[in-house]
C-alpha cells in the first residue's frame, strides 16, 4: 500500500494535493504525518524524503518526492486520475504544471493557514495579476470542458493542484468572479476536503515562521484554531 508523507495539514499545501486526490478518488494509502520543526525541517524530513520535503510518496519498489510526480506515478495504476479525454488530460496537465511552478505572488504573500482569515493590506501588482490568471484559468476549464469541476464533471488531479488555492482565496478574500466563487463552494463541500481542514484546525502544533508569514501582510480577523 502507498505511504503517503506529509506536513501538517494546517500549513502544508503540497502536501494536500496528493492526499486530497487519493482520499476523494479512494485510493488507498497510509498517511504519515511529519511535523514542521522550528528552524526548519530539512534534516528531519530528510530522513524519508531525498529532498527533505513534503509530500513523499514510498511503495515496496521505490520512493516519490514531488507532488506533480507522485500524481502521474498513481495515474499508472488509477487512470481517473486524469480526465479520459486526450485534449482535457493535456490541458489538466498543462494547468497543473503551471501550478506547481508558478504564481509565486499568491505563494508568498497569501500562504497558505486553514486556520486564519486575514485581511490584507493592499492587494499589490503581483498578486492581481496571479488573481487574475487563476480566475482566468478556472474559467476556462469550467466553460471548455462543462464543470463543475476544472475537467468536467469528474474531481481529477487539476482540482486537487488547485485545492490549496481555494483555501487561500478564501481565508485572504481575494477578489474572484462568481463563477471561480462557485467553484471554490464546491471544492469546499466535498466530504474529503472538509475533513482535512476539519483535522488541520484541530492540530495543536504551531511552527514561528509559518505563523508569522500569515501576519507579514495583513491583519488577522479569526484564528478557528482557538
Amino acid at each position: 500500500m502507498y505511504q503517503l508523507f506529509i506536513g501538517n495539514k494546517n500549513y502544508s499545501s503540497w502536501s494536500l494535493r496528493p492526499w486530497l486526490l487519493m482520499h476523494h478518488l479512494e485510493i488507498p494509502f497510509n498517511e504519515r504525518l511529519v511535523t514542521f520543526e522550528e528552524g526548519g525541517s530539512w534534516e528531519k524530513f530528510h530522513s524519508f524524503s531525498p529532498s527533505g520535503q513534503v509530500p513523499c510518496l514510498k511503495t515496496e519498489e521505490t520512493t516519490i518526492w514531488d507532488s506533480l510526480a507522485i500524481t502521474e506515478y498513481i495515474a499508472e495504476d488509477f487512470p481517473q486520475v486524469w480526465a479520459t479525454d486526450r485534449i482535457t488530460r493535456a490541458w489538466s496537465r498543462s494547468a497543473s504544471a503551471e501550478m506547481h511552478s508558478g504564481f509565486s505572488a499568491l505563494r508568498n504573500i497569501c500562504s497558505m493557514n486553514c486556520g486564519l482569515k486575514v485581511e490584507l493590506n493592499e492587494i499589490s501588482a503581483p498578486l492581481q495579476k496571479d488573481i487574475n490568471r487563476i480566475d482566468e484559468l478556472w474559467t476556462e476549464g469550467l466553460q471548455k470542458f462543462g464543470g463543475p469541476f476544472l475537467a468536467g464533471k469528474e474531481f481529477t488531479a487539476v482540482d486537487a493542484f488547485f485545492a490549496p488555492v481555494t483555501i487561500r482565496a478564501e481565508n485572504y478574500h481575494l477578489p474572484l468572479s462568481k463563477g471561480a466563487k462557485q467553484y471554490i463552494k464546491l471544492i469546499h463541500s466535498l466530504p474529503s476536503m472538509q475533513k482535512w481542514m476539519a483535522d488541520a484546525i484541530e492540530e495543536p502544533w504551531r511552527e514561528a515562521a509559518h505563523e508569522e508569514e500569515a501576519r507579514n501582510f495583513g491583519t488577522i480577523l479569526t484564528d478557528l484554531r482557538q
